[in-house]
C-alpha cells in the first residue's frame, strides 16, 4: 500500500502528517509513504529529517483581495494539480491524506481527478480554504478540535509524535532541566512562539527577565529561528537560557512548570497531551482560531488567556509569577490541561486510513 500525505508550510500542518506516517509504519512496516510539500515550507527540513520521501510542487497561495495576481491563479493551480497528479501516478498512490496548507488544494483536486480516496484532517476550529475544499470532495473528514466547523467531521484529536504523548514530565523533569543547563529546584518558565517564534512574546519576556530572576524564577526561552535580540540577559542565577530553536520540545516541556506561548492547534494539542499549563497569547492575525483554541483550555482551568496587545512585562509579573510560586496551583492546572488532551489520535487516524484504503 502507498499513502501520500499532503500538508506543508508550518509545523502545525507538517507534524500531524509525520505523526500519522510514524503510526502507519508501526501498524505495517511495508507501507510506502510519500509526503508532498512546497519549497517555501518547513517540510523541506522536517520531512527528510524524519526519514520520509518528500516531493515538491509549486505553492499556489490564493490572494485575500482582488488584485492582478488573482488572474494568474487558475494557470498556476492547473500546473500544480498536474504536477501532483504525476506524483500520485509515479508512486502508485492508494490514498491521499491532507492536512491543509498551500499544497493541499492541488493534492485534493489531483486525487479527485485520479479517483483516489481522500482523507481530510483539520486541526483548527476554523478550517482554511484548502480543507474546506477537501471536505467537499470526501466523506472521510476528521477533526482535531471538538465541534469543528467542517460538516461530517469526526473528532479524534490531532496526531502527535510519540515522544510527546509518551512523555512523563514528572520523571523526566530533573534530566530535562539539566539538559538545558537549568537547576532542578527552581520554578521554570518556558517561553516559545511556535515553530517560527513570536516577536511580542520575546520582547515581553526579555523585559520581565530581571524581575523574574529576582523572584527566583528560571527561564527557558526559545526565540524562533528567524528572530534575533539586541542583547541577551547577562549570565546570572537563576538562569535565563535563550536558544534560537529546540528540536527536543519534549525535553523543553518536561523542564517547565508553566509555558508562555502562542495558541496554535499543534501547541495546544501538545501542551494538553503532556499536561503543561500555559499562559496563551493568541496570534492577533488570521481568522481567530488561536483564540478559540486558548479559550477552551482557559475555560477548562488548564491555562490563562491574554491578548497580544495586552501582553506586557507587568502582565507577566502580575499573572504568571504568582502561579510559578504556587506549586499546588501548578498541579491543579496541569491536571486540568491533561483532561483536555488526546494522546491516541495518531493511531486512530492511521487505522481509519488503512480501513478506507482497503
Amino acid at each position: 500500500m502507498r499513502v501520500v500525505l499532503a500538508g506543508g508550510g508550518t509545523a502545525g500542518h507538517i507534524e500531524p502528517a509525520l505523526a500519522l506516517a510514524d503510526a502507519l509504519r508501526r501498524l505495517d512496516r511495508g507501507i510506502g509513504i510519500t509526503c508532498v510539500g512546497t519549497e517555501r515550507g518547513l517540510e523541506t527540513r522536517l520531512v527528510p529529517a524524519r526519514g520520509y520521501e518528500l516531493e515538491l510542487v509549486s505553492a499556489v497561495p490564493l490572494p485575500r483581495a482582488i488584485t492582478p495576481s488573482l488572474l494568474t491563479v487558475p494557470g498556476r493551480l492547473a500546473g500544480a494539480i498536474s504536477a501532483t497528479a504525476g506524483i500520485l501516478d509515479r508512486v502508485k498512490a492508494d490514498i491521499l491524506v491532507g492536512f491543509g496548507g498551500y499544497v493541499a488544494t492541488p493534492a485534493y483536486l489531483a486525487a479527485k481527478r485520479r479517483g483516489l480516496p481522500i482523507v481530510v484532517h483539520e486541526a483548527n476550529p476554523r478550517p482554511g480554504l484548502a480543507n474546506r475544499l477537501g471536505a467537499r470532495l470526501t466523506d472521510h473528514v476528521f477533526s482535531g478540535f471538538p465541534d469543528g466547523a467542517l460538516p461530517k467531521a469526526e473528532y479524534i484529536g490531532t496526531p502527535l509524535r510519540r515522544e510527546i504523548v509518551g512523555l512523563d514530565r514528572l520523571s523526566m523533569g530533573d534530566k530535562a532541566r539539566s539538559w538545558f543547563g537549568l537547576e532542578n529546584d527552581r520554578p521554570t518558565l518556558l517561553v516559545f512562539g511556535g515553530s517560527q517564534g513570536a516577536r511580542s512574546l520575546n520582547q515581553a519576556a526579555l523585559a520581565a527577565a530581571p524581575i523574574l530572576r529576582r523572584a527566583g524564577v528560571q527561564v527557558l526561552h526559545v526565540l524562533g529561528p528567524k528572530n534575533t535580540i539586541d542583547r541577551e540577559p547577562p549570565p546570572g542565577d537563576p538562569q535565563y537560557v535563550v536558544l534560537p530553536y529546540v528540536d527536543r520540545m519534549d525535553l523543553a516541556y518536561a523542564a517547565a512548570d508553566l509555558a508562555l506561548c502562542r495558541s496554535g492547534a499543534l501547541t495546544c494539542a501538545e501542551l494538553t497531551a503532556v499536561g503543561l499549563p500555559a499562559a496563551y497569547v493568541p496570534l492577533p492575525h488570521g481568522n481567530g482560531e488561536q483564540r478559540i483554541n486558548a479559550e477552551r483550555i482557559a475555560r477548562g482551568g488548564g491555562g490563562l488567556l491574554v491578548d497580544d496587545a495586552g501582553l506586557t512585562p507587568d502582565w507577566i509579573i502580575q499573572n504568571v509569577l504568582p502561579i510559578l510560586h504556587d506549586p499546588e496551583r501548578v498541579a491543579v492546572m496541569s491536571e486540568a490541561a491533561s483532561r483536555l488532551g488526546r494522546k491516541d489520535a495518531d493511531i486512530m487516524l492511521a487505522r481509519k486510513v488503512l480501513e478506507i484504503a482497503r
